[in-house]
Formats: structure tokens, sequence, C-alpha cells
């Protein structure tokens, strides 16, 4: 596979995002996000985004131009509308204000509501970290799981992430789907023409599948039977019910280029130490179960793969598939 820079991957993913027609800002932000993605590794929510998300601006099923804006607030809590546009640059409005009205307030909570695909959850806490805070981040998307006991897809795949700072080390960052495998690796399986393992989705019929292709038709099966299910409803609840967004069955399948704005929720709280038992005990007692934990050194603490993986990614670039590349270069030109 062609081998190319951050920096030049950046630049590709930016024009196409802006020639298909997203602003200025809102390709930059997008852009970045999906890069930072593709350096960690996670190639399923980066640079194969890139001609999902054009797709989506040309057919009309994001707004190229919207400009995410606060539309009600109270000291701790504050909702901010993405006005059916791309997701970063809602997220980013919304992280920043939630770490403000956390520094004032001890704790806040901001919602993003008429949202899009919001990409790694945990890439959004990065500067809750920074700010010496604790975060976590909740997001939904089309359906793709039951409900515990049903055959038809009514959840999202539903992230949740979060964000322990350390003193003098790099946070812990935790992010899982609530699904077997996030949903996006099927659709590289199925670009690839690989099979995925049993186990990890259904058919349109509900029967197990191998097929990532009948997968993507079907529904994915959450991680841990009823008890991911259940954290599945918890973050759809979150997620929309409380910021007005539109529920899993309500939006139509990122996969698809026609459909309508899917108008999904995104979720984030975040946590000031000092208010609690304070900064320096917080951080004295991460140290503690961390020194515990790793003990055993076959413990991995959670988050540093990615940041080992991105840090040579800056040095060396990544290697996209040539197919996926002369895509980027075409949308881009």
């Amino acid at each position: 596979m062609p081998r190319i820079s951050l920096d030049d991957l950046t630049v590709l993913a930016e024009n196409a995002l802006a020639r298909a027609g997203a602003s200025a800002e809102s390709a930059a932000v997008t852009a970045r996000a999906l890069v930072a993605a593709e350096a960690q590794g996670l190639a399923s929510h980066g640079m194969s985004r890139v001609p999902q998300y054009a797709a989506h601006l040309r057919n009309g099923r994001v707004e190229g131009g919207a400009v995410p804006r606060i539309v009600h607030e109270r000291a701790a809590a504050c909702l901010v509308d993405a006005g059916e546009g791309l997701a970063f640059p809602a997220c980013a409005l919304a992280v920043t204000e939630a770490i403000g009205r956390a520094r004032q307030c001890g704790v806040a909570f901001v919602g993003v509501t008429r949202s899009h695909h919001f990409g790694v959850a945990a890439d959004h806490l990065a500067p809750v970290a920074a700010a010496g805070m604790v975060g976590l981040a909740f997001g939904n998307s089309p359906a793709a799981m039951p409900a515990w006991g049903g055959r038809r897809a009514l959840f999202g795949t539903n992230p949740i992430a979060a964000v322990f700072p350390r003193r003098s080390e790099p946070p812990l960052a935790i992010d899982l789907s609530l699904s077997e495998v996030a949903r996006g690796k099927l659709m590289v399986a199925a670009r690839e023409g690989k099979s995925i393992p049993e186990g990890w989705a259904l058919d349109k019929d509900g029967n197990p599948t191998t097929d990532p292709k009948a997968g993507l038709e079907g529904s994915m099966l959450p991680v841990g039977g009823v008890k991911g299910a259940m954290l599945a409803l918890i973050v759809e609840l979150l997620s929309c019910a409380l910021t007005g967004a539109a529920f899993g069955f309500e939006a139509d399948s990122f996969f698809t280029e026609a459909g309508n704005r899917p108008r999904i929720g995104q979720a984030f709280l975040v946590v000031d130490p000092g208010s609690l038992a304070g900064s320096d005990t917080f951080y004295d007692r991460m140290e503690v179960l961390i020194a515990a934990m790793t003990q055993d050194p076959e413990v991995r603490l959670p988050g540093l793969r990615r940041l080992d993986i991105a840090k040579k990614a800056a040095k060396e670039g990544v290697e996209v598939p040539a197919a996926l590349l002369d895509q980027l270069k075409g949308l881009a030109a």
C-alpha cells in the first residue's frame, strides 16, 4: 500500500470535503479529526469516511455551511445545535463549553442535537484531559442493534468514551462501541472483500452471518449480551431524549449515499476534580490504581497503544489502500 504523510492526507481530505460542499472551517476541522483517527490505526473512522461524508454533502444529507450554535443554556448545562451539519465543529463547541462551565460549576453537561457521525468519541475529550478534568462522551448512531429480545435494528452502536488525566503522564482514554465491534469494521471488510467472524452481526432475517455486506444490511450484536443492549439504551436516551435529537431508528444508515439527514445526538459530561476531593487527591489516587494494575506486566493501559501508533504515524506517515487513495485524489481534484 502507498504511504502518505499526515499533512498531505489532511490536505486531500480537506479539499475533498470542501469540493463536496463543506464550508472551509467545517472541512478543516473534520479533515483533522479523520486523519487523527487514521494515524491511530483506526481505519474504520479515518480516511474511509471521507468518501462517505462527501457523498452525504453532495446528496443533501448534511448541511455543508452549517454553523453550530448554543440554543438553550443554564449555568452547568447547555444544548448545541449542529444545524444538520458535520458533527466535528459542533462537538468542538460543546466540549469547549463543557470545560468552561465545569470550571465555574464543578461539573457540566452539554448536549449536541441535529448532528452527524462524530468519529472517534475519545478524541473529542483530549481538550478535557489537557484542562485537568475528567470527561465522558456519548453518541448515538443510525439503527444497527436490536433491543434485547428483538430482531429488528433499533439502537445505534452508541459509543461511550471516557478520559482521566494524569499528573505527568498521558491520560487514560477509554473508548468502546456497544456493539461487539464498531460497524465501521464491517464497512472496511466489505470494501476489502473479507469475511467477518461469526458473532459480530446478524443478516436482515436475524440469522448469524460472516458476510459483512449482509451484516450491514442486518444488525450488529451487542457486546456482553443483555448488558450491552441496556447500555445502548442508556446512551440513546442521554444523547437523544435530553437533546431532542433523532433516535437511531429515525436516522437512515450512514452507509448509504442517499437518505435523510440523520439529526442524531451527542453528549459530553465534564467534571473538575477540584470540586470534589481535589485535583492532588485525584491524581494521587489515579496513580495508586495504575500502579496496582501494572504490577501485572500483561496489563495495557487504555489509550497508550493508539498514542504510540500516532507518534509513529506523525514521523512516517500512514499506509492507505491504493484504491481509497485514488478515490480521495479524485474527490479532491
